[in-house]
C-alpha cells in the first residue's frame, strides 16, 4: 500500500466518516478494486489532501461541481461530509445558487432537492 493510498484512506474517512468508508471497503470486489485504489489516492489522498484550500471549501466545489454537472449521485454523500468538514447548510445553499446561475435551474433544482432530502433525514 502506498504512502498516497494511506493518506486518502485516512482523510475519505476523516471526511465521509468510518461506517461509510466500512461499507464501502466491504462491498469492494475483486472487479471494482482498481477504481476503489483510484478515487482513494487520486482524489482523497492527492486533491483532498492538499491543504491549499480548506476541506469546507472543497466541500462546497464537489457540491457544485456534481450539481453542475447533473453528477448527483454522490450529492448525499458530499452533503453529509459536510458536518464534518464545517460546510453550513446555508453555504451549501449558497453553493447550489451558484449553480442556478452559471450551470442551469434544473441542475440546481434537483441537487436542492436532493440536500433538502438528507437534511429532513438526518433530522429525523
Amino acid at each position: 500500500m502506498s504512502g498516497r493510498h494511506e493518506t486518502g484512506m485516512r482523510i475519505r474517512r476523516e471526511v465521509l466518516g468510518d461506517e461509510h468508508v466500512d461499507r464501502a471497503e466491504a462491498s469492494k470486489s475483486d472487479f471494482d478494486a482498481p477504481f476503489q485504489d483510484l478515487i482513494t489516492e487520486g482524489a482523497w489522498g492527492t486533491i483532498w489532501a492538499d491543504d491549499t484550500i480548506s476541506r469546507r471549501d472543497r466541500s462546497l466545489l464537489t457540491l457544485a461541481l456534481l450539481a453542475a454537472t447533473g453528477n448527483t449521485a454522490e450529492i448525499p454523500m458530499h452533503i453529509r461530509a459536510c458536518a464534518r468538514t464545517g460546510a453550513t447548510r446555508a453555504e451549501v445553499m449558497q453553493a447550489f445558487l451558484h449553480v442556478a446561475i452559471y450551470a442551469g435551474v434544473p441542475r440546481a433544482n434537483r441537487a436542492i432537492a436532493i440536500a433538502r432530502d438528507v437534511f429532513a433525514e438526518d433530522d429525523a
